[in-house]
């Protein structure tokens, strides 16, 4: 029987062996040959010293921080989720640095998209000191949970010596865990303002790949911020969007209004409505005698010849060529239609797509004295193309000004929550859009600076809107109100008591708002799981108290520690989700857990009999399972000999995999 691991995925272990993967012949005994590892790779090292780099003081603390594997976990609180038993949906409380890594193993490469909204370090945000030795003793000091000094956290204030270095050091080790957590077509979208946002490029450059670089989106905040004597206003922030590989695939946005409209046209041939747009040349309107390639005619249904003619907003990307006019006339997607048979309304709407005079003035235009002949270039037909609405969506521009600013955004706070409890949170139609040109059914949507929990609100939101099941895992650090803060005096003394309001308020609203839909599929419920150290106590090997120790070994669990305690934290060392279906059954008094349909079958009850474990055995057969683990607890057995009778009794049944914590 083996010992369960108590500790977070050992990411450099992990990072190791895929190297050894990659180059098995650079390993000699177990360790990294480096001068045969360059000698695989060409010698593409730079030997000069002074070369393009991003750093800063700290950096590489900040790397050793990432890879330290955490030695804590996550408990369950039933009595603060909503739907326990059936939601897919995550609250997670705690330090998100240590939540990061405890991730690591059950969402590696499971998240398709990251929104977060860090502190901007405007000198007013708090940003607080990792401890590379104990993160969780030092989330424990953070949150007040134990006494101690030095460890709260406090405003970066710009007369600090290490005024970015700070920040930086914050945010390297979490967005490099974040990144482990992409899916290969997954996304990340980071808020930020003008304080940070040249630091964030470089670093993100440095994490994600500069390749991976997406777009930098400018929101309008609806406010404007920070004009004094020495600097301009701004009514902007800034959202850096960073892929993980070129696998991911921005979508488009959902076409309303005119765009709508335009496809109303059907044959009824199966392939649903389409547009009809006028096929035109772009670029400049040049002569034929100058650019012969790109000028020439096409032939009307009487014969004649037509030349299109341009620019075009709507088609600006397309060029007329022969070819392409003959696929298309060979596919059925060219439609002529003659101006002198043009309707009223056609007519209107041919004078919005061009003006004639317009189309003279680009015709003539030319540094030449030659006069230039038109009237051929003039015909009653015009040519369109047929332009399917199925799969058809809007291009996303990096300049969004037509989503709702700062006020919206706390407004929908105050009337769900009844007062100005948070500040600044973000609009639920920024976040919207992030995850509609992003996700699809069934994603993961992670915010570990979740706030006041805008995005779970938009999650739960656009899935009733677009008919998906989008799932959230949003992680917040239970940071204490101010006691002189609308929020601490209306009831809240974390942050993190906003946020799962918010998010229990919101679905009960868009519950109620839409009484005529069916909302059996939506989620509006969470699961609260609150960092913590591990259940299991760690040997201390101090001799003067030997003896005591020797006591507290026999019985390696925590005092108040529970059985899903536990549970949760053997999900966690598996890699498992931490959503997945959770039954108990009872034999002999004993407590079963059976997770994912026989994968993993745990009992952590005390005195274990053999009958027990032949019932275990046996739930085996009942799951059909391919593969199936058990977890005791060490102490579980009376002595050697019982424990050493059921591991026989295991193996009888194809169990071969059995751990003991």
């Amino acid at each position: 029987m083996t010992q369960l691991d108590g500790k977070s995925m050992d990411i450099v272990s992990d990072n190791i062996e895929k190297l050894r993967e990659l180059f098995p012949e650079v390993f000699s005994e177990g360790k990294i040959d480096f001068k045969k590892l360059e000698e695989e790779l060409g010698h593409i090292i730079d030997p000069d010293t002074e070369r393009y780099n991003f750093t800063w003081a700290g950096k590489t603390e900040a790397k050793r921080i990432a890879q330290t594997p955490s030695t804590g976990t996550l408990r369950p609180s039933k009595e603060d989720s909503k739907n326990w038993d059936t939601t897919q949906n995550l609250y997670i409380e705690g330090d998100n640095l240590e939540v990061l890594k405890l991730l690591q193993k059950s969402y590696h490469k499971k998240v398709k998209m990251i929104y977060i909204d860090p502190p901007y370090n405007t000198g007013k945000d708090f940003v607080y000191k990792d401890n590379f030795h104990d993160n969780i003793q030092n989330y424990l000091e953070i949150t007040s949970q134990v006494d101690s000094e030095g460890k709260k956290l406090s405003a970066n204030a710009e007369t600090n010596g290490r005024y970015h270095s700070d920040w930086l050091n914050m945010m390297y080790p979490r967005l490099k865990l974040a990144r482990n957590l992409l899916r290969d077509d997954g996304v990340i979208f980071i808020s930020i303002d003008d304080n940070e946002v040249v630091n964030l490029r470089k670093l993100c450059d440095e994490i994600f790949g500069e390749d991976n670089f997406r777009g930098d989106i400018i929101r309008a905040t609806g406010t404007t911020t920070g004009q004094d004597a020495r600097k301009v206003g701004s009514s902007f922030d800034y959202t850096l969007c960073y892929s993980k590989s070129d696998a991911y695939k921005m979508g488009g946005l959902p076409l309303v209004g005119k765009d709508l409209n335009r496809f109303n046209n059907d044959d009824n041939d199966g392939k649903g409505k389409y547009a009809l747009l006028q096929l035109r040349k772009t670029g400049n309107a040049d002569r034929k005698e100058d650019r012969e390639n790109m000028f020439f005619p096409i032939l009307a249904p009487d014969g004649s010849e037509v030349y299109p003619i341009g620019p075009t907003d709507y088609l600006s990307r397309w060029r007329v060529a022969k070819k392409s006019y003959e696929a298309f006339l060979t596919e059925g997607l060219i439609v002529w239609k003659n101006n002198e048979n043009l309707d009223e309304q056609e007519a209107d709407e041919e004078d919005d797509e061009q003006d004639d005079d317009d189309v003279n003035e680009d015709l003539n235009t030319s540094n030449e004295t030659e006069e230039i002949d038109i009237s051929k270039y003039k015909s009653t037909w015009k040519p369109y193309v047929k332009y399917y609405l199925s799969g058809r969506t809007k291009q996303v521009s990096n300049l969004w000004t037509d989503v709702d600013g700062n006020k919206k955004g706390s407004i929908v706070v105050r009337d769900l929550l009844g007062k100005k409890v948070f500040d600044n949170p973000k609009p639920l139609g920024f976040i919207s859009r992030m995850i509609s040109v992003s996700c699809a059914e069934n994603d993961i949507i992670l915010d570990f600076f979740s706030g006041s929990a805008s995005t779970a609100h938009a999650i739960m939101q656009l899935n009733i809107d677009e008919i998906k099941n989008r799932q959230f895992i949003m992680v917040q650090l239970p940071e204490e109100t101010d006691k002189k803060s609308i929020a601490y005096k209306s009831g809240y003394s974390k942050l993190s008591e906003i946020g799962k309001e918010r998010i229990r308020r919101a679905g009960d609203k868009i519950i109620a708002n839409n009484p005529n839909k069916d909302l059996s599929g939506l989620d509006i419920g969470f699961k609260v799981l609150k960092l913590d150290s591990s259940n299991i106590k760690a040997w201390d090997g101090d001799f003067e108290n030997l003896q005591d120790n020797l006591i507290d070994a026999i019985d390696n669990i925590k005092e108040g520690r529970s059985a899903e305690d536990l549970l949760y934290e053997v999900l966690l060392k598996y890699g498992l989700d931490l959503t997945l279906p959770i039954e108990e059954k009872a034999i002999n008094g004993s407590k079963i857990y059976v997770i994912g349909f026989g994968a993993l079958i745990v009992c952590f009850d005390d005195h274990i009999t053999l009958d027990t474990v032949k019932y275990i055995a046996k739930l085996k057969e009942e799951y059909e399972s391919e593969i199936t683990r058990v977890v005791f607890k060490d102490s579980s057995f009376a002595d050697a000999v019982v424990k050493t009778n059921a591991l026989q009794t295991l193996k009888q049944f194809g169990i071969d995999e059995v751990v003991s914590i």
